[in-house]
């Protein structure tokens, strides 16, 4: 399973990658905003996005919402990881199309459960 991780913080992209690690999935791309993570979708595509919510250029609301517009990454799952835990944003992101939400600071074993509840049974 291929993974796309958006953040603009280096710091938490490592830290989801290696909780990626962690829990088994090798395969990351990582992009520093949402039009980068546009970009990365086009070239080498993705089997599942992790993004945050709060970044320059194309916040994560915007990148979701243009994953959504486009016929080839419509249905791709995406969860977001964000410190935005006020139930309006929440709202406001389930409504923008994510399918699973966590709040940082987060454990691997929440990621792990979001990412196999996103997984087809």
């Amino acid at each position: 399973m291929r993974f796309l991780v958006v953040d603009d913080s280096t710091t938490m992209r490592r830290i989801i990658i290696n909780t990626l690690h962690k829990i088994g999935y090798a395969e990351c791309t990582e992009a520093s905003n949402g039009r980068e993570g546009v970009e990365q979708l086009a070239a080498k595509g993705a089997d599942m996005v992790i993004t945050d919510w709060n970044m320059p250029e194309m916040s994560g609301i915007d990148f979701i919402r243009a994953i959504r517009a486009n016929p080839a990454t419509k249905d791709l799952p995406v969860l977001m990881v964000t410190t935005n835990a006020a139930k309006d944003d929440i709202v406001e992101a389930l409504r923008a199309g994510i399918n699973s939400y966590v709040v940082k600071p987060f454990t691997p074993d929440v990621i792990k459960q979001k990412i196999e509840a996103m997984l087809p049974q």
